[in-house]
């Protein structure tokens, strides 16, 4: 590890999370405040002085708060040859238990949050960490892992890559279902929403709700549009097969929206008006039925 003054200050801000975003079976964090101890690992090679200094960042490190992790960044050097990064930082616990850490990735990001590297770490390297502790540990940033070459020197931190928590497929209305739908409908469709299978990842497809043939010979079908992806979409042509419960196709015809937008992991309602001319099969059988773009 890299040998430090007595004066040297922490370059690096502070990283705190909950423990059970990076390791299973971990309790939520709690109010309680804990202040870690300084813990070597057994195989470091660590002289008086560096023990004094690491001693000395650690007593100056914040609290955290029961049942977290945190890195707190102590130091960074990039070798200009290589590009490489090295990031000295104190890996922290303030568990009641003893805890050894897994794969995980790690980010580097600038003092606006910018992303400087990413790599994953083994952290089992670090061996187990005590109870409440406090362990100094250099990170190596390869130059395949550095994505910017502005590296700067202080007010940089060190971050564990949480995964996106899940947030549930719902419902999605346009303003003109919201001011026409009774709010008990508008419960029921969402209830409704919740309880269908979500589409898959990155998928958008179509569930037919409800269909009816008016005396104009028109066909009206409502359907959600399940958009399953992280994006918004924007819909401004959307041509459409209607298929009964034999597999003969109903109606076909393509429609042009405003365009017709359906934000990220929602279903939206929406009526379509199949006119006379686009019936293919009068007597269908609507027992089960489908809708869906046709193959190209």
């Amino acid at each position: 590890m890299k040998k430090f003054t007595r004066n040297k200050k922490r370059e690096g801000k502070d990283h705190a999370v909950s423990s059970n975003e990076v390791v299973e079976h971990t309790e939520a964090p709690g109010e309680e405040e804990v202040n870690t101890t300084l813990s070597l690992h057994p195989g470091s090679r660590v002289n008086d002085e560096e023990k004094y200094y690491y001693q000395f960042l650690n007593k100056e490190l914040s609290p955290l708060k029961r049942n977290q992790l945190s890195l707190s960044g102590i130091s960074l050097e990039q070798d200009e040859k290589s590009g490489a990064v090295a990031v000295t930082a104190f890996v922290r616990s303030s568990l009641k238990k003893p805890i050894t850490l897994g794969k995980t990735f790690l980010l580097l990001l600038s003092p606006e949050g910018e992303r400087l590297a990413r790599k994953e770490f083994d952290l089992a390297a670090l061996g187990e960490l005590p109870a409440e502790s406090s362990r100094p540990w250099q990170f190596l940033f390869e130059k395949g892992s550095v994505e910017k070459t502005d590296i700067p020197s202080e007010d940089w931190q060190l971050a564990f890559e949480l995964k996106p928590k899940e947030v549930p497929h719902r419902l999605e209305l346009d303003e003109k279902w919201e001011q026409s739908l009774a709010v008990e409908e508008q419960e029921k469709l969402a209830s409704f929403v919740n309880q269908a299978e979500a589409p898959k990842p990155g998928e958008v497809n179509f569930l037919g709700l409800q269909q009816s043939r008016k005396e104009d010979g028109s066909l009206h079908v409502t359907l959600l549009i399940r958009n399953g992806s992280q994006k918004n979409i924007q819909l401004e042509q959307l041509p459409l097969v209607i298929e009964d419960a034999k597999g003969d196709i109903v109606a076909q015809g393509g429609f042009k929206l405003a365009p017709l937008s359906v934000s990220a992991n929602t279903s939206k309602p929406w009526t379509f008006i199949f006119p006379a001319e686009m019936i293919k099969k009068q007597d269908a059988d609507f027992s089960r039925w489908k809708a869906y773009p046709p193959k190209k």
